[in-house]
């Protein structure tokens, strides 16, 4: 079961995957033919319900040859239900399945989940490094790679490429439609068609309306238009009120937490002690939240492009530069945490490595000195810290330099 937000790549994936691996497939889409749904009824035994589209589709199906292909698995809950018997069937089933808004649809359903019956995997926007794949930069990528295993700088002409490049990941971000019709444009940003992210937030505004009630949807939609004003008042936390005058946990915690379900929202929790398990030392109320890409969020709060290139010193280019690192490392399984010590210092990443709890500090530009950090490492003192800038690759006392195109490298 391949889940996550909608627009990702999942069916793009998966067909490729049926195609390359098996001789014959059956594709049911739930979104596009509602109708589907009947296989599933009146039961869930999976001979019976291959019968049924045997009868439907006027052909055999090989049980050996075919792999069945749940597209928009949300949109059927019996076929969700139905897995268990796929997988418990003596015949040897291929059954692979995709959807959005998984995570919400999960945990409302009135059948039980098929626990222990199925390989969950999760997709996320395209990394910077799959960007350079995308562009035919793999060259960079692995010397990107090899420089931050042995903390050698790049050459000045390759760093200051990489960092263009980066900049140009902030304005296009890694949803796949995005990315594509940037390298159909043969790379060029100022003819880079802005619309694609725009009906991306559409779409996203649009299952809001679809898989929630009216008063939850709207709820929903205010939160999410909301991440962009919050990341961009520099907060030590999520504010209700930016959502809404009097807004509180009460009102809109359970829009917050459909969001992240939904994987459009990635939380960054305070944590009390940065002591693992760090899961065992978040606070309960302090929390920040993202956006899935950072490509999204530079469209939501109609950045200027010219300004991100030019490397202007703006309000935006702090808040994005911190959505890219957290959509990084969310993406490469690293839970987001941050701490800070009574509003007087603050370290914007937390992350429990193999050397142990390690800080991360992130700046968008070159400047890089910092109170906060120092003041952490000295209560704290840690086995080194992570720096993440513009600065080139290095490692100086107990701190590795890390340039911003290289945060995928961290793990």
């Amino acid at each position: 079961m391949l889940v996550g937000a909608r627009q990702i790549g999942k069916t793009y994936l998966l067909q490729q995957f049926c195609e390359k691996n098996f001789e014959q497939s059956v594709y049911l889409n739930f979104a596009e033919s509602p109708g589907y749904k009947a296989f599933f009824t009146p039961s869930l035994n999976a001979d019976e319900v291959t019968s049924r589209m045997e009868l439907f589709f006027n052909r055999k199906i090989d049980v050996e040859k075919t792999v069945f292909f749940f597209d928009e698995i949300q949109d059927c809950e019996q076929a969700i239900a139905a897995l268990k018997y796929f997988s418990e069937s003596p015949r040897n089933y291929r059954v692979v399945s995709a959807g959005s808004l998984l995570g919400v649809k999960i945990n409302r359903m009135t059948a039980s989940f098929p626990v222990g019956k199925v390989q969950i995997e999760y997709l996320y926007a395209m990394d910077f490094e799959e960007f350079l794949w995308a562009l035919g930069e793999k060259m960079l990528a692995d010397a990107i790679r090899a420089h931050f295993d042995s903390n050698a700088p790049l050459p000045a002409i390759v760093h200051g490429k990489a960092l263009e490049l980066y900049r140009t990941y902030l304005c296009v971000g890694g949803m796949p439609a995005a990315v594509l019709q940037f390298v159909e444009g043969k790379k060029d940003v100022v003819s880079f068609n802005r619309q694609i992210q725009a009906d991306i937030v559409t779409g996203y505004l649009a299952d809001m309306a679809k898989y929630a009630d009216e008063t939850s949807a709207v709820k929903i939609h205010k939160v999410y238009r909301s991440i962009p004003v919050q990341l961009a008042k520099e907060r030590t936390k999520f504010a209700y009120k930016v959502v809404e005058n009097g807004g509180n946990k009460e009102k809109f915690g359970s829009s917050i937490e459909w969001l992240i379900q939904a994987g459009m929202a990635l939380p960054c929790e305070k944590l009390e002690l940065p002591q693992p398990p760090l899961s065992a030392h978040k606070s309960e109320n302090s929390f920040k939240l993202y956006l899935s890409d950072v490509g999204l969020l530079a469209s939501l709060s109609k950045v200027n492009f010219r300004d991100i290139l030019q490397n202007s010193d703006m309000i935006y280019r702090g808040f994005l530069t911190e959505n890219f690192v957290a959509q990084t490392f969310n993406t490469h399984k690293h839970p987001l945490y941050y701490w800070c010590s009574k509003h007087l210092a603050e370290v914007d990443f937390i992350l429990d490595l193999k050397a142990g709890v390690i800080p991360v500090e992130v700046k968008a530009a070159e400047n890089v000195r910092s109170k906060s950090l120092n003041a952490y490492v000295e209560k704290y003192k840690p086995e080194y810290s992570i720096r993440i800038s513009a600065r080139n690759f290095g490692f100086a006392g107990s701190i590795k330099s890390v340039p911003l195109y290289a945060a995928h490298c961290i793990s």
